[in-house]
Formats: C-alpha cells, structure tokens, sequence
C-alpha cells in the first residue's frame, strides 16, 4: 500500500524536474530560436527560387552557398532547440513569406537586383538579431550557435554587398 504513494511522489518529482528544464530557456533566447528558425527557412526559400529564376551565374552561386550554409545552421538550430524543448515553426513569418511571393514574380536581372537587394538587408537584420543572442543569451547552447553563426552571416553580407555593387 505504501509503493503507491511514494511512486506517486517520484513521478511528481520526475515531472517537477521536467517542467524545471524547459523552463529554463528564458523568453528572449526562445525568441532569437525561433525568429532564427523562420529566417533560416526563408533564406532556403529563397535560395532555392533563386536557383530557378536568377539571370547570373554569381547570384546563383551565392544563392548555393546561402542554402547549404542556412540548411546547416537550420539543422543544428533544431537540435538545439529539440533538447530545450523549444518548438520551432517550419515555415518563415508571415512578413518573409511575402517577401518570397514577390520575388517569384520577377525573373532575370529583375530578380537578380531585387534577391541581392533583400538579401542586404536581410543579413544585417540577422546580424543584429545573432549578435544580441551571442552578447545576451541566458541559454549557453543558443549562445555558442549565434557566435559560431556570425561570421557565416558576415561573410554572407559581404559577398550580398559585392554582388549589389557589381549590379550599379
């Protein structure tokens, strides 16, 4: 008759410790995980449609590199957030999703310069958002993929700038 109250007692416990770990990931390093999470998907997106749709070979070059590195980082950000019970979305928001949609509506140089110019942009968002997680993040997993990610992003941004001024 006592086993059940003391197994009881264990399986609170068990789930107590459980609740504890995933509330161990603060609001903000969730935050950075899944708006990494949402960007790196559209990076792919888009990286892909740049494959069917650029006009020169240097934009689908860059277009390759953008998605074999954000697949990676993508792949190792689910890991991370798998073992901190962090759900990530699978798709980009709402905001890149439009982005994308007009993007497929231009093809060649048109495509090109719009890509490059996005692609701009984007990345020094996405600087700004890993250099906070890196300088900021409580969760020491996310911490160490936003500074092992950011020179990926910063050399990304410098061959993007190359590729917008080559275009002027």
């Amino acid at each position: 008759m006592r086993t059940l109250p003391i197994a009881l007692f264990a399986a609170g416990l068990m789930g107590l410790t459980a609740g504890q770990g995933m509330a161990a990931v603060s609001a903000t390093d969730r935050t950075f995980a899944e708006n990494a999470a949402a960007g790196g998907a559209a990076e792919v997106q888009e990286a892909q449609l740049a494959q069917q749709q650029a006009a020169s070979p240097q934009v689908k070059q860059f277009a390759n590199k953008i998605m074999a590195d954000h697949t990676q980082a993508n792949n190792e950000l689910m890991q991370i957030a798998e073992q901190a019970n962090i759900q990530l979305p699978a798709e980009p928001k709402q905001q890149q999703s439009a982005m994308t949609s007009k993007l497929r509506n231009l093809k060649g140089a048109a495509f090109d310069q719009s890509y490059i110019q996005h692609q701009v942009q984007d990345h020094q968002t996405t600087i700004q958002l890993f250099e906070r997680e890196s300088k900021s993040g409580q969760d020491p997993a996310l911490k160490e993929f936003a500074q092992k990610t950011l020179p990926i992003l910063r050399q990304h941004l410098q061959m993007a700038q190359q590729l917008a001024s080559a275009q002027r």
